[in-house]
């Protein structure tokens, strides 16, 4: 009889193999990537048991941005900035639960690393799928002395790579380094990340839409008509599509990536410059579609061309494949 051998390519030797393709490539940056992948094995090792290791519940306090911290919040923060510790790569990073920038302490590091550690944590209690988002860029300035917090301000094209960690059925990696979409799977039983699918390409067009629509009387006009052509039964266009809405954006984001369609979240009366964050929502996860071929806008500009002005900027997003994202932006400036 003969055996077929079945190759399983590790997210290390992946990150290895591509290095390889860079003459002059240090390995730096290829570490950095790995040390994201450690923390996140150790962040799902803990949601995976959450329910009997009293990770569950609040943490007592408010982020920067009044909203009720969690106790896997904290744990997630602490295990990503401590493995980006590991080595002198990375010189600052911003967290969203942290008001502040925190300075590494190393002068020499190369990168600043933008972290949502753990989105959508009011899904924690109810065993929901939650996620951690990276961002990261280079630094613009010398390397012989600490970044000023205004070196992190740099638009979303400036990125480097950005992905995400969803923690689910599966724990699943995503990342790009503007050179396409790739996706692992973690293996509990050897502890790796495997490859599964290198070079992901989305719809163009997806019969999907996932916004909360509790807001819908906030919203603006040209919204509301959008949602309602969704709504509209015309079989021939494949309408009415599916409204579906998790709560957690990059849960949300992760399935419009694999089944294409739209995730909004606009600008409302409560919220009038939109509820998530530039920088280590919007911006990476906008570079992630936009390498699979979809499009990402805050209705009037592509959300990596805005210039940041603070660590921790609101913005409305539009997301997803583009005749989706291009059909909603028709009806907001109609």
């Amino acid at each position: 009889m003969n055996y077929r051998k079945t190759r399983l390519e590790t997210l290390e030797e992946f990150i290895i193999k591509r290095q390889n393709r860079f003459p002059g490539a240090t390995g730096e940056f290829s570490q950095l990537l790995r040390d994201i992948g450690l923390a996140a094995k150790i962040i799902a090792r803990e949601v995976s048991k959450a329910g009997f290791n009293h990770i569950l519940g609040s943490y007592g306090q408010e982020n920067v941005h009044g909203e009720s911290i969690q106790k896997l919040d904290k744990f997630a923060d602490a295990q990503l900035i401590s493995a980006l510790n590991r080595s002198d790569i990375t010189a600052m990073v911003i967290s969203e639960e942290n008001d502040e920038a925190v300075q590494m302490g190393n002068p020499s590091g190369k990168y600043i690393v933008y972290l949502d550690p753990l989105d959508g944590s009011s899904n924690i209690d109810i065993n929901v799928s939650i996620g951690s988002i990276f961002s990261i860029y280079m630094r613009q300035s010398g390397e012989s002395e600490l970044p000023d917090v205004r070196e992190a301000l740099q638009r979303g094209t400036r990125q480097v790579a950005a992905g995400y960690v969803l923690y689910g059925s599966s724990t699943t990696l995503v990342y790009t380094t503007g050179l396409g979409v790739s996706m692992f799977t973690l293996d509990p039983s050897i502890g790796e990340f495997i490859l599964a699918e290198e070079t992901i390409e989305m719809p163009d067009l997806g019969h999907i839409y996932s916004v909360n629509e509790g807001y819908y009387n906030a919203w603006p006009p040209g919204l509301k008509q959008y949602v309602k052509y969704c709504q509209e039964e015309v079989p021939d266009d494949g309408r009415p599509y599916s409204a579906r809405y998790i709560g957690a954006m990059v849960a949300d984001v992760h399935r419009t990536l694999m089944k294409g369609g739209i995730f909004m979240y606009p600008r409302s009366e409560k919220y009038p410059r939109g509820k998530l964050r530039l920088m280590y929502e919007c911006n990476p996860l906008s570079l992630v579609i936009e390498q699979a071929g979809g499009k990402a806008t805050d209705g009037k500009r592509r959300i990596l061309d805005i210039e940041p002005e603070s660590l921790h900027q609101r913005t409305p997003i539009f997301i997803g494949s583009k005749q989706n994202v291009d059909r909603v932006c028709s009806h907001l400036q109609d």
